[in-house]
């Protein structure tokens, strides 16, 4: 199973982060791939569909989310990417001068359709472009 983790720091409290980027439904407002997200209700499960910029779609289901925490869980149920059994995970944490915070964007997952370096390429590259704009939206 591969693996990707990253996290980055902005100078802003981690409660100002969350309430730009902790609901499930909120990524069109903050990752540059994606044009439009719609959140809906199938049975108990929370689904995001997410167009992308340039054509494409993928399918994600809520899996948890502690406000409290500042952290939610997602999978992936379809979309173009090249990999099987996506798990993920988004966490805001603020840092000891309670002035700044850590954003950890992380995942597992099977390759699939792709070698294992190709499948963490891409997903490293989605992970980077997201952090790249945040630093940008919280001035750094």
């Amino acid at each position: 199973m591969a693996k990707v983790s990253l996290s980055t720091t902005l100078p802003v409290p981690a409660r100002t982060v969350w309430d730009a980027i902790g609901g499930f439904n909120s990524l069109a407002k903050w990752h540059p791939a994606v044009a439009k997200s719609e959140e809906t209700k199938e049975g108990a499960a929370t689904i995001r569909r997410l167009t992308l910029h340039g054509g494409g779609s993928i399918v994600e289901r809520l899996e948890a989310k502690d406000e409290r925490k500042r952290t939610y869980t997602y999978s992936i149920v379809s979309g173009p990417l090249p990999v099987a059994g996506y798990e993920a995970r988004l966490h805001v944490e603020e840092n000891k001068d309670g002035k700044s915070c850590t954003v950890e964007w992380s995942s597992k997952f099977e390759p699939s359709g792709a070698s294992e370096p190709e499948a963490v390429k891409v997903i490293r590259g989605i992970y980077e472009a997201g952090f790249e704009n945040l630093r940008k939206m919280f001035g750094q």
